[in-house]
């Protein structure tokens, strides 16, 4: 069961957890993160820096409520960060508390922790190591181990105070079973290696058991409960319990062997630094902390107010109470288990990736030439070159890289804007064409080339009155049939005010054909009405021409009509006669 999940629901392409990442051991996939488990060395780093809250934890309780239920002797191991993390200023009201919830007993880590100093000293003394890496921290020791095996010779072969304390409960009490209560991730993996830790608890989950306790601030031993009291009592206050702040290992010396530089670091970025040229020391101690700070400002720390500070200036406090009421190892006292612990190489399924197969990822994004390579780390890697390889292990989408990908987006819309068959141009406040596209300056008679377009006053080109009502009233207008005098185009306009930028948006529509076939179905209709008023002109002509002839003939026949009748008449009367 991986120790550290994803809420896949609430992750989404932010790469801060990648960026946070000092092994980057977080890979992505549709546009989510997920914990690369073999390369992750549970800092807890990602936890804290997600927005999202996306990072799920997996927790023991259910394993601890079961063994409590079940009647399982178990004692618990507690790191003395619970001082800052929990405000108590002494141990005994959280022994008592765990006691009530069915721990059979409870003791401070800083007895495994003393011990463990005691060993340093010992091999130390022995002045074989040409440098000495101490660390109770299980992130530092997995760094060395999967990322620094040149470091690997000098890393004491020591069990942790957690390891340490068990062993030496599981001499005490061989029916009873271990739970560590402290406030780091990696403890849990370490638990689960070492074979010694029945469970893994954090002081967030303490209330959870449902513990309650009050404050005392009366000396340590002397309210430590009648059957707490031994050579190691539960409460006892010794130099080891400073293991949790920077230095605390370095401090927790009674005097320290000669032979050797005494230094701390703190913070992934400076252990890596220092595991990284390692062999160009020598007879250095290094004391290493992947938390900055110490354990007190672990992944599930509370700080006081005032941070790792106050925190620090607490532990100091809780020390240097009944400081020399603790019996002290004696130099040569023999350990009463074995305390050795060995650190083997760790191995990942991560694989080299050649230069050639390198460059063919950065040429996939654009990246032919050194200075193309920005090494911005937006994308969370620290080069292109890293973020390549984490391409190649199937760990990084190729689109991850926000300067390609900017690139392509600008790139796809310069071409579909410049290469739009409609005209587009942007205008500034001053009336200036700031931006035009090729149709555009076609249009309008620019010249030059888009590509390295100079802003020019719109007036120049055409009519600006539509544009400044447009930008001066902020409002969107539409503008018809506008003819341009230089190139003896019409163009429909739409003109848009961006107000985040306070520009306008142009885009312009030729309209040169439709206007000039309108032209010419106007010229047609005018020469259809005038021939038709031509023709019926000519049919009136025609009709008086043809009434006029019908009338004179009318005229003619009447005429002789009358002739023919009177003739008629005439001839008849002489009949008579």
């Amino acid at each position: 069961m991986p120790y550290l999940e994803l809420k896949k629901v609430q992750c989404k392409d932010c790469y801060l957890c990648l960026r946070e990442c000092p092994v980057k051991a977080i890979s992505f996939a549709d546009h989510r993160s997920q914990i690369i488990e073999d390369r992750c060395i549970l800092c807890g780093r990602c936890m804290h820096i997600c927005p999202q809250d996306a990072k799920l934890v997996h927790t023991d309780l259910d394993k601890v409520r079961s063994m409590l239920s079940s009647g399982k002797k178990l004692i618990a191991s507690v790191a003395p960060s619970f001082i800052p993390n929990l405000g108590l200023t002494n141990f005994e009201p959280l022994r008592q508390a765990l006691k009530a919830v069915g721990f059979a007993e409870a003791e401070e880590t800083a007895r495994g922790a003393e011990w463990v100093t005691h060993e340093y000293a010992r091999i130390l003394k022995s002045g074989t190591m040409k440098n000495f890496i101490t660390t109770a921290c299980p992130s530092a020791c997995r760094l060395v181990q999967e990322y620094f095996p040149q470091a690997l010779p000098y890393l004491a072969q020591v069990a942790s105070p957690m390891v340490a304390h068990a062993r030496l409960l599981h001499a005490e009490h061989p029916d009873a079973e271990v739970v560590f209560i402290g406030p780091c991730l990696a403890k849990r993996r370490e638990a689960a290696e070492c074979g010694e830790i029945a469970a893994v608890l954090t002081f967030d989950e303490l209330a959870s058991l449902g513990l309650t306790y009050s404050q005392t601030d009366a000396p340590n031993e002397v309210e430590a409960s009648p059957d707490a009291a031994s050579d190691h009592a539960p409460d006892a206050v010794c130099k080891a319990k400073g293991y949790p702040v920077t230095d605390g290992i370095i401090k927790s010396f009674p005097q320290l062997p000669a032979g050797y530089h005494y230094m701390s670091v703190d913070g992934p970025k400076r252990a890596m630094e220092v595991l990284e040229n390692i062999d160009n020391y020598e007879g250095v101690f290094i004391e290493i902390n992947i938390c900055p700070g110490g354990c007190i400002n672990g992944p599930f720390s509370h700080l006081p107010k005032g941070g790792t500070t106050v925190a620090k200036l607490q532990m100091q406090q809780y020390q240097s109470r009944g400081i020399h009421s603790y019996p002290t190892i004696g130099p040569d006292e023999e350990a009463p288990v074995d305390f050795s612990y060995e650190f083997p190489r760790v191995l990942n399924r991560s694989r080299k990736a050649t230069d050639k197969e390198i460059e063919e990822v950065l040429r996939r994004t654009g990246k032919v030439a050194p200075e193309d390579e920005l090494n911005c780390g937006a994308c969370g890697y620290r080069s292109c070159r890293g973020k390549a390889w984490a391409v190649l292990n199937g760990y990084a989408d190729i689109e991850m890289c926000l300067p390609y990908m900017r690139k392509k987006a600008e790139s796809m819309a310069y071409d579909i804007v410049h290469n739009s068959p409609e005209g587009i141009l942007l205008v500034d406040g001053e009336l200036n064409v700031v931006d035009a596209n090729i149709t555009a300056m076609e249009m309008l008679d620019i010249p030059g080339i888009s590509q390295d377009f100079k802003p020019r006053p719109l007036k120049d080109f055409m009519p600006p009155l539509d544009f400044y009502l447009a930008y001066s009233q902020q409002k969107n207008m539409e503008v018809h049939k506008q003819f341009i005098v230089s190139t003896k185009r019409y163009v429909d306009i739409t003109i848009c005010y961006m107000k985040d930028q306070n520009l306008l948006f142009g885009q312009m529509k030729d309209v040169t054909e439709e206007v000039n076939y309108e032209k010419r179905l106007d010229r047609m209709r005018d020469e259809t009405i005038e021939t038709t008023d031509e023709v019926i002109m000519k049919q009136m002509r025609v009709a008086q021409e043809i009434a006029s002839l019908l009338g004179e003939t009318t005229a003619e026949t009447k005429v002789a009509l009358l002739n023919l009748k009177k003739i008629l008449r005439q001839e008849s009367a002489k009949k008579e006669e």
